[in-house]
């Protein structure tokens, strides 16, 4: 009796911890940056006119932020008028919860407004701006923990396009690239704002990619994307590991990396290229080995997600499976034109710079579409990624955000 009530209470654990998984997306690209969505038992396809409309959240701003789910919330950026706010909603129905001002509106011709995503670590929220002010805020009541501008405290400039990283939180420390001479990367105390370390080594400036936090064969690594190219820096205190430039471009590296199993998969846009690296931790050292170096992947700001061993990412205007291990191209398709994209539930979903949005299985034999819709109106420079947790699809262009109901008829999630 004792062990049928122990397995019956792990099966209980497993389906809560999954169910969990699920309704949580609180950072950039998920629970573990991947992009990969937890969910299951959605919509096999589509309505002509998309997956039903749950709500619409309207004053998000001017801004690129895609969005963070956390104990039924929605956090978000975005710029009001002249200053920039850090806003977080109601997941149920959108309705706005608080509204905190961080900064001056960032300015930029090639579109306004922040560009980073929040980052949820239990009842706090931390968020960088487009000017490198970085807040910390009570998650609930939108109240200010600490707060500081990494750019004028480390010495760092702004980049041509405005700061873009969502900070990494890891353990007791949070990571963002500050640039500057005395070293480009920083962790600090998450509870604090206090400077923990300080990677000297490094001195280029902020790239706009969003840095992961892996285990590299027993050694806790920060793999980040900046400037002149990928880094892995020992999380513990700071010190560079490994350093590879080959695919950066020195215009705008937005891509973050994908991780997998002692591999790492890096491209970057603007007549670039991807590359797989090897890396092999020995102690205090880790190699970075190239694997191989191609062009089958030159993604600009879309973002590329591995499944089941493939990757697929949009390479300039076109959306592309390729062999993780091997860099084979396993087929091409313009899709709904160049954009960002997540998958959930076995399939992808695309969302076009134009406000067209598809979903398609996640296959290496070919390119299969099963459904597309419109946002109506149709609105250009649609760049915040998508985002699907608790059984529903999260949408963000400029002002609006809107949620649709992905869930299959009988399903529990959400």
């Amino acid at each position: 009796m004792h062990r049928r009530h122990n397995i019956g209470a792990l099966l209980v654990g497993l389906i809560v911890t999954t169910v969990s998984l699920a309704q949580e997306w609180p950072q950039w690209r998920g629970p573990d940056r991947t992009g990969v969505s937890a969910d299951k038992n959605l919509l096999d396809q589509w309505p002509a006119g998309g997956p039903p409309l749950l709500w619409t959240a309207e004053k998000a701003g001017q801004g690129f932020s895609s969005v963070s789910i956390h104990d039924g919330r929605m956090y978000t950026m975005g710029n009001r008028g002249n200053n920039e706010f850090i806003i977080a909603y109601d997941v149920s129905n959108g309705k706005q919860l608080w509204a905190k001002r961080i900064a001056k509106a960032y300015k930029n011709r090639y579109g306004d407004g922040p560009r980073c995503t929040p980052t949820v670590d239990g009842d706090r929220v931390y968020a960088l701006g487009a000017n490198g002010d970085l807040w910390c805020l009570d998650a609930k009541s939108g109240k200010k923990k600490w707060r500081n501008n990494i750019l004028k405290r480390f010495g760092g400039k702004n980049i041509r396009w405005g700061i873009s990283e969502s900070p990494l939180i890891d353990g007791e420390r949070l990571i963002v690239a500050c640039g500057g001479k005395n070293g480009g990367v920083v962790a600090l105390n998450k509870e604090t704002g206090k400077l923990i370390w300080r990677c000297k080594e490094v001195p280029d400036d902020p790239g706009y990619a969003s840095a992961l936090v892996r285990d590299v064969g027993g050694v806790r690594q920060i793999i980040h994307f900046v400037a002149g190219g990928a880094l892995g820096i020992r999380a513990a205190d700071g010190k560079l590991l490994w350093r590879y430039d080959n695919v950066a471009n020195r215009i705008a590296n937005c891509t973050t990396p994908v991780y997998q199993d002692g591999y790492l998969f890096l491209t970057a846009g603007y007549d670039s290229g991807a590359a797989l690296l090897k890396l092999t931790s020995n102690g205090d050292t880790t190699d970075a080995e190239e694997v191989y170096f191609t062009r089958n992947m030159i993604n600009h700001h879309g973002g590329v997600i591995l499944v089941d061993g493939y990757v697929y990412g949009f390479s300039s205007n076109t959306l592309m499976c390729l062999d993780f291990k091997t860099g084979k191209r396993m087929w091409r398709d313009r899709s709904v034109g160049k954009g960002s994209l997540t998958c959930a539930d076995g399939k992808l979903i695309c969302v076009s710079e134009g406000g067209t949005i598809g979903l398609a299985e996640a296959t290496p034999e070919q390119y299969r579409e099963i459904s597309r819709f419109d946002w109506e109106p149709r609105q250009k420079n649609f760049w915040a990624h998508p985002v699907v947790a608790g059984g529903r699809l999260f949408l963000r262009n400029g002002d609006q955000i809107r949620c649709y109901d992905l869930r299959a008829s009988g399903s529990e999630q959400g």
